[in-house]
């Protein structure tokens, strides 16, 4: 009877995750056929529970292109984004520790596996429980506008402390690490965490959106010239943007005293975005006495990750992060 009545409170509970897991939008696929041996993510988190607000007038539909022609290795980006979504990766042993990832793109996309899904089995090896954000972007017409990107960051940080306990981590140990795009993504929120961009949908919202620490990795950070990407820029700002918005949208010059400590890399060499970037956010943190870590390496070029990084000076960046962030408290 004992043994009865506990398989059909586990069946109950299984019945009860399967039920939340179909509430949710699948991560982003392009139906082909994958590589063998690289675990996928199945678990989302729907950012907005009755839909993302501002939605654009144009219907979009979600697309998904592979850029690799290596049948071995993916290369997804994705873009018309309606249900932006965290795919999350599960460490066989929580560390208690959480990471937000917001993966490139140049605001035209979301990169899904070298930004994205590699870093999050790297993170998850390593006792990290992480998720990967699948944001909207801002050139396809939502209201928000410029602010959609932090509207989805903020929202993000909120639900994973809000949930803190189904995932065993600590909701004080969560961090902000993006890539690119996403690395303005990210240092746009350790800058602009407490502005209200967004009415507040249900308890999460109570909830800071500081992270713990921020590490933008060879980041977009300027809107203005001779730094700014211009992809990145056009879409984000509009390519007639005024000095007002591009100050407003430029990370390191909002940068408040209590932004969390950051941890920024980037490459000489980069020729998509300039060193300069970093050097900028590096200065305007160090003005506002915020505790940042800066690694520069000759050689590394753009959007490395972790692929690309293999047999360069530049592969040590991810051990460099650890070690950096251990010592924070992550």
């Amino acid at each position: 009877m004992n043994l009865d009545r506990r398989a059909l409170l586990f069946t109950s509970a299984v019945a009860a995750m399967a039920s939340g897991a179909m509430g949710q939008t699948p991560p982003p696929t392009n139906g082909g056929d994958l590589p063998a041996g690289l675990p996928q993510p199945t678990e989302t988190i729907n950012l907005w529970p009755a839909g993302a607000p501002g939605m654009p007038a144009a219907a979009l539909t979600e697309t998904v292109n592979e850029r690799s022609t290596d049948p071995q290795l993916t290369d997804r980006a994705v873009f018309g984004i309606t249900h932006p979504r965290m795919a999350v990766f599960r460490p066989v042993r929580s560390n208690g520790a959480a990471v937000l990832i917001t993966p490139g793109g140049g605001y035209r996309w979301v990169v899904v596996d070298k930004e994205g899904y590699e870093m999050g089995r790297w993170l998850s090896a390593r006792g990290y429980t992480v998720f990967v954000l699948f944001y909207r972007l801002p050139g396809e017409g939502w209201a928000a506008g410029p602010d959609v990107v932090l509207q989805d960051t903020q929202r993000a940080m909120r639900l994973i402390r809000h949930r803190a306990n189904d995932y065993g981590v600590d909701p004080e140990r969560v961090a902000a690490v993006g890539f690119s795009a996403g690395g303005h993504a990210c240092a746009d929120l350790a800058a602009r965490f407490a502005a209200t961009v967004y009415k507040p949908v249900d308890k999460a919202d109570q909830l800071s959106a500081r992270p713990l620490i921020a590490a933008p990795i060879y980041p977009v950070i300027s809107m203005s010239a001779p730094h700014a990407h211009p992809g990145s820029r056009e879409k984000l700002v509009g390519a007639n943007a005024d000095s007002a918005l591009e100050r407003a949208y430029s990370p390191h010059l909002n940068i408040p005293a209590n932004a969390p400590p950051h941890f920024i890399l980037h490459a000489e060499d980069d020729d998509v975005v300039p060193v300069e970037n970093a050097l900028l956010l590096r200065a305007a943190l160090r003005e506002r006495v915020v505790l940042v870590e800066t690694h520069l390496f000759s050689h590394g070029g753009h959007g490395f990750g972790l692929r690309k990084a293999m047999g360069k000076a530049v592969e040590a960046w991810p051990e460099l992060f650890l070690e950096w962030a251990r010592a924070q408290g992550l």
